[in-house]
């Protein structure tokens, strides 16, 4: 009776759970305009509570680097904001991870090792930098920025002398896993909420997981905040530096 009863409530999880990626997917597609695809995911069930870490990914290559948080089939090129597609993807699929497609109109993001963005956070927020939406997983944490081309991006970087190596930019052309998703490194989630346009990331409300009323005025508004990468970035090697013997405070 008891096996019976804990499956039943794992079934329930995996429901709840299922339907929290839907709702997730739904806002960023169709209040942010984010476009979004379903992740390749695990290859077996991700267990809850967070005792998932650890499984395998669903693609092909045995040894995958990033488990369950990459795009598979469909490809990269299909992410979109069309609610029916959506629908679909995360009806049929339902324990898929929420990517974001970075670049274009969509967010771009600055990614960290785990304990390096713990002290990262801390350290921008000592220096005042209004941050945006960040997410953290078990191994990287990623800001989300405000969109840039490669070009400028490049322009930014060679105006730099020295850039902290463990830095990732994830922008046209790449992905992002996004919360409540689970990947075979574990649970992803909010570590500052997004943000309305005006207001901080840190005192955000609840993300809204209906759809904007009032057409592309609404969307607009309810669009969350995004930094611009130059000042993340300024913010970030100004950070990174003054570590004992000269090396960076951001290395891992």
């Amino acid at each position: 009776m008891r096996e019976i009863l804990g499956r039943r409530r794992r079934l329930r999880l995996r429901r709840k759970e299922g339907a929290a990626r839907l709702d997730a997917a739904l806002n960023c597609a169709t209040v942010w305009q984010w476009p979004v695809l379903p992740g390749v995911g695990t290859a077996q069930p991700a267990a809850p509570y967070g005792e998932g870490a650890g499984l395998g990914c669903a693609c092909p290559e045995p040894d995958c680097a990033v488990p369950g948080a990459h795009p598979f089939d469909p490809g990269l090129l299909a992410a979109t904001t069309d609610e029916r597609m959506v629908r679909w993807w995360w009806t049929n699929r339902p324990a898929a991870p929420v990517l974001l497609a970075t670049g274009g109109r969509a967010p771009c993001a600055v990614s960290l090792p785990a304990v390096a963005g713990a002290r990262a956070l801390s350290a921008l927020d000592a220096l005042g930098m209004r941050l945006g939406p960040v997410v953290a997983t078990p191994t990287r944490w990623s800001l989300l920025v405000a969109p840039y081309t490669l070009e400028r991006l490049g322009e930014l970087l060679y105006a730099k002398d020295w850039v902290p190596s463990s830095l990732r930019f994830h922008g046209e052309g790449g992905y992002l896993v996004l919360p409540p998703s689970r990947t075979g490194a574990g649970q992803v989630r909010w570590e500052r909420p997004p943000a309305p346009l005006g207001k901080s990331a840190s005192a955000a409300a609840p993300v809204s997981r209906g759809r904007a009323k009032g057409g592309a005025g609404a969307q607009a508004v309810a669009a969350p905040w995004l930094p611009d990468v130059e000042a993340v970035l300024d913010a970030l090697v100004e950070a990174s530096t003054g570590a004992p013997g000269g090396g960076s405070r951001l290395a891992h």
